[in-house]
């Protein structure tokens, strides 16, 4: 009968020894061990939260990965769901092409977690207890007061046209990570004019629309930070705004009324009452062009 070789018995003589492994520990490592490349992700989505809105280009400079590498572990990132590309243009005109550039999805943002929320919350709840809402205010207002200063040279440079500073005003506010666009809405003059016994004045706006805020959660517990942002809107823009809706109470995205003013409908040629007698001056609905409009409960964001 032949032997079974023992598992512990000794190599003959000369042979290398073979040297001691365990295996089952070895396998085990493998398996609970991170794979590198999800390691390397998780460094791209620390940076991306940190510097985001930031580009392929300057996250490759910063980790130190090749064009190629940055580009394959964005795109794994974005089909996970994890990382939003957000498109803007090079300066505020709108000319050139739209830059790609990378932040955080909720998703990520559920990822990464939100300690530096509740941190954030809790340090702003001890400050007003301790000094006052006055306090949580003016935290508000010296935030606000770095924005108010970069986007002022940018809106300034639109010219004086108020349409023209409100797509400047939402350029800005995209490479920040507000996702800024612009509508103009109303009745342009004489659409509809034929529906009309005579001239009347229409008003026009342009919305503001914002569809992300990087401190959605702070302005939540805090409407001080939105009534801060608006006020900063206002000064930028040179006209009264109001606030539609925000992500912070509850809406899918922030929206700013922007009135244009006042322009006139005029009926065309042959219309009945088209050359007919003008309105008197106490007469509401002949309020000159440029007058302040008023705007309904819905547009002041009233029930």
């Amino acid at each position: 009968m032949t032997a079974t070789p023992r598992a512990d018995a000794q190599a003959p003589a000369g042979a290398p020894a073979e040297p001691s492994v365990d295996r089952t520990a070895d396998r085990t490592a493998q398996i609970v061990s991170p794979d590198p490349d999800e390691r390397t992700r998780d460094r791209v989505l620390s940076a991306v939260l940190e510097r985001g809105p930031v580009s392929a280009a300057e996250l490759g400079d910063g980790l130190g990965f090749t064009p190629a590498a940055m580009r394959r572990h964005l795109d794994a990132l974005s089909q996970d769901g994890l990382i939003e590309v957000k498109r803007s243009r090079a300066s505020a005109t709108g000319a050139g092409r739209p830059a790609r550039r990378y932040v955080l999805s909720q998703r990520g943002q559920a990822k990464m977690g939100n300690d530096y929320l509740d941190i954030a919350t809790a340090a702003l709840a001890q400050l007003g207890a301790a000094a006052g809402p006055s306090a949580i205010k003016e935290f508000a207002r010296t935030r606000f007061s770095g924005m108010e200063e970069r986007y002022r040279p940018i809106v300034e440079a639109a010219g004086p046209d108020l349409e023209a500073r409100a797509r400047a005003l939402a350029a800005a506010l995209t490479t920040d990570g507000f996702v800024g666009s612009t509508k103009t809405v109303g009745l342009p003059q004489g659409r509809g004019a034929r529906s009309v016994p005579r001239a009347r004045p229409v008003m026009l706006s342009v919305q503001l629309c914002q569809g992300h805020c990087p401190i959605q959660g702070l302005a939540s517990a805090f409407p001080a930070f939105c009534e801060q942002e608006t006020g900063v809107f206002a000064r930028l823009l040179g006209v009264d705004v109001r606030r539609l809706s925000t992500l912070a109470a509850g809406g899918h995205v922030c929206t700013t009324h922007i009135p244009l003013g006042r322009t006139t409908a005029v009926p065309p040629p042959g219309t009945p009452d088209a050359s007919g007698p003008a309105a008197l001056p106490d007469d509401p609905a002949a309020a000159a062009p440029g007058t302040p409009a008023t705007l309904s409960i819905h547009q002041q964001g009233r029930p």
